[in-house]
C-alpha cells in the first residue's frame, strides 16, 4: 500500500419520499485526510428525475447541492459549518438524515489521488 492513502466516501442521493425509501444517486462526497481532500461531484439529470419524482422543485435541490459543494470547499457563504475544520464538515455532511437529499453509509477505500477516485466513483455511482 506504498502511497495509497485512506479515504471514506458517501453517495449523496434523491429521496423523493422518505417513507418508500427509493432514490437516485446524483453525486458523490469524497474525504481523505491525508491530501486534505474534501470534495463533492453531481449531476442532477433533470429529465430523469422527473421521470421518478414528477413534483420535485429541481431548482431547490440544485440550491441544496451547491450548498454541500460550498461546505466541502469551506467557503464563508457555506455558512458556520464551512468552517469547521475538513474532516468535522466531512462528518456533518454525511451524518444520517431524514430528508430529501441524504448521504448513504461512509465506505472507506485507499487511493493514490483522491481526486482521480472521485471522478472514477462519480463514473461508477451517479452517471
Amino acid at each position: 500500500m506504498n502511497g495509497k492513502h485512506l479515504f471514506e466516501y458517501a453517495v449523496i442521493r434523491v429521496v423523493p419520499r422518505v417513507e418508500r425509501e427509493e432514490f437516485m444517486n446524483v453525486g458523490v462526497i469524497l474525504f481523505c485526510k491525508k491530501e486534505k481532500f474534501l470534495q463533492v461531484k453531481f449531476n442532477i439529470d433533470e429529465q430523469r428525475l422527473c421521470a421518478f419524482a414528477k413534483d420535485i422543485d429541481c431548482t431547490e435541490l440544485k440550491e441544496h447541492i451547491q450548498s454541500i459543494q460550498r461546505i466541502c470547499l469551506g467557503e464563508k457563504a457555506g455558512g458556520p459549518i464551512a468552517q469547521l475544520d475538513i474532516a468535522s464538515r466531512f462528518r456533518w455532511l454525511t451524518a444520517t438524515r431524514s430528508t430529501i437529499v441524504q448521504p448513504s453509509k461512509v465506505h472507506p477505500g485507499f487511493c493514490a489521488n483522491a481526486a482521480e477516485t472521485l471522478d472514477r466513483l462519480f463514473g461508477e455511482l451517479v452517471l
